[in-house]
């Protein structure tokens, strides 16, 4: 007995052993925060890290000196709610649920996801994460299927459509499920409370009660969608800077007197939310575990030329240039991607999903569009898969409008107009239409085109009108 006694605990102990060292729940890496901040019409050369040089983006600036900026990231469409759908849920509008804004739907049918999405929130739940969105939500336009809550979301705060947003003072805020009046606000005088210092205070106190973690914060300020508005504090630094002034209409936009200082006062006031909410991280000591990565929805909608929003890019919102779907793009994540470094890997929305699933250390649920970034963003490019093709619609004022990129070969197809080809290689401004020169390949970019892109009823490629 006692020679088996012996035997047995010579077994038992190197077992006891290796089970102190095996790290616990307790003692085990924690899995990092997401921030996704995203602004709403700002240009890609809006921002000093992109060569901006009259609006003054400090914080932003330093974002990109301590993460990578991406140089060739594309939105989901060039118009907010399709693309936010895109980044939503991985997949783009060739077969997506929302393929554009309810207004240019066929018959006016609102355009909500469906219960058949799963959005990035949903999938970053299986994996333990609390999840909040704070700004404009625009995926909830008929009030059923789609509010954030029913969409992986544990908190709310903002507008749940498009509309909604268009006003900085408004009457009400929705929080979860209930509509908050506000009834010190005036709309039509901007009286009251700017609804984005509001979005940036339930961020910050967002981050305070999940401090614990692991959290997904989505943040969608409406700056510096229209209408054009700020307050003073936020102009004061342009006066006086001898810039020509841009006398707006008001109409159902309340704007401010002058557009150049209104517009340029609501992209420093952005770029203050980041600084206070990048801020908070340190404080809260989760800077070192949390990604934070900032874009925007689509290109300018506001810029004349001054202020060369779209940076060296033609076009712009509603548009399938590259000024309309290139988007400013950084990602932050300290000791995991090299500070200042800069990536031109051809990415967009729907790979966000891929990405913060790998981040988060699962496989997304859906068949998706998207391909993950992560090892770009950790500095191992042999590792990183790329897209054969990235393609885009739109259907809004132009349209209908296809766009594919495919290597080098941007394809943009209108209707019933001629097609254009550019190579962005050489060409990243698309001056020189080179279609009669390589058949060839417009020949496989429409191949590709029609093989890619599923039929919906409320969104066929027809010519249309906005029903209201």
């Amino acid at each position: 007995m006692k020679l088996f006694s012996l035997v047995a605990l010579g077994a038992v102990l190197p077992l006891l052993v290796f089970l102190s060292f095996t790290p616990t729940e307790k003692n085990a890496p924690k899995k990092p925060n997401i921030i996704l901040i995203v602004a709403d019409d700002l240009g890609y050369g809006d921002v000093g890290f992109n060569g901006q040089t009259k609006i003054k983006t400090p914080n932003l600036d330093r974002l990109a000196t301590e993460g990578m900026n991406f140089r060739q990231q594309y939105c989901g469409t060039s118009v907010c709610g399709p693309s936010r759908a895109a980044l939503m849920t991985g997949i783009h509008t060739a077969h997506a649920t929302v393929r554009e804004l309810s207004e240019w739907s066929l018959t006016g049918k609102p355009a909500n996801l469906i219960p058949t999405d799963v959005t990035v929130a949903e999938e970053l739940k299986r994996a333990g994460y609390q999840t909040g969105i704070i700004g404009k939500w625009g995926l909830d336009e008929g009030g059923t299927t789609g509010h954030a809550l029913d969409q992986g979301f544990d908190v709310f705060y903002g507008f749940k459509t498009h509309r909604e947003a268009h006003h900085y003072y408004p009457e009400y805020i929705w929080q979860n499920r209930e509509k908050v009046l506000l009834p010190d606000n005036d709309c039509a005088n901007k009286v009251g409370t700017y609804s984005n210092d509001s979005f940036a205070s339930q961020a910050l106190s967002f981050i305070q009660d999940h401090k614990n973690g692991p959290f997904f914060l989505y943040l969608p300020f409406t700056l510096p969608h229209n209408e054009l508005t700020v307050p003073d504090d936020s102009k004061q630094p342009y006066q006086n800077q001898g810039w020509p002034e841009r006398p707006m209409k008001v109409a159902h936009y309340h704007h401010d007197p002058d557009g150049n200082l209104a517009y340029a006062g609501m992209v420093s006031r952005l770029d203050r939310y980041v600084g206070q909410i990048m801020a908070e991280l340190k404080k809260q000591k989760l800077d070192e575990n949390t990604l934070v990565v900032f874009t925007s929805d689509n290109g300018p909608g506001f810029d004349n030329g001054f202020f060369d929003s779209n940076g060296p890019f033609r076009g712009g919102k509603l548009q399938l240039y590259e000024g309309g779907i290139r988007v400013p793009f950084v990602a932050r994540w300290p000791g995991k991607i090299k500070a200042g470094s800069v990536s031109g890997h051809a990415c967009a929305f729907w790979d966000f999903l891929p990405t913060a699933c790998e981040v988060a250390g699962i496989k997304p649920t859906a068949n998706i569009d998207g391909i993950s970034y992560l090892p770009t963003l950790l500095g191992k490019p042999k590792n990183q898969q790329v897209h054969d093709a990235l393609y885009w619609e739109i259907n809004e004022r132009e349209g209908p409008i296809q766009a594919v990129v495919m290597g080098p070969w941007k394809g943009i197809k209108f209707y019933e107009k001629s097609f254009e080809l550019y190579n962005l290689a050489d060409d990243i401004g698309e001056k020189t239409n080179l279609a009669d020169q390589h058949p060839e390949i417009v020949a496989k970019i429409k191949a590709f085109m029609a093989e890619t892109r599923t039929e919906h009823p409320e969104f066929p490629l027809t010519k249309r009108k906005a029903l209201y």
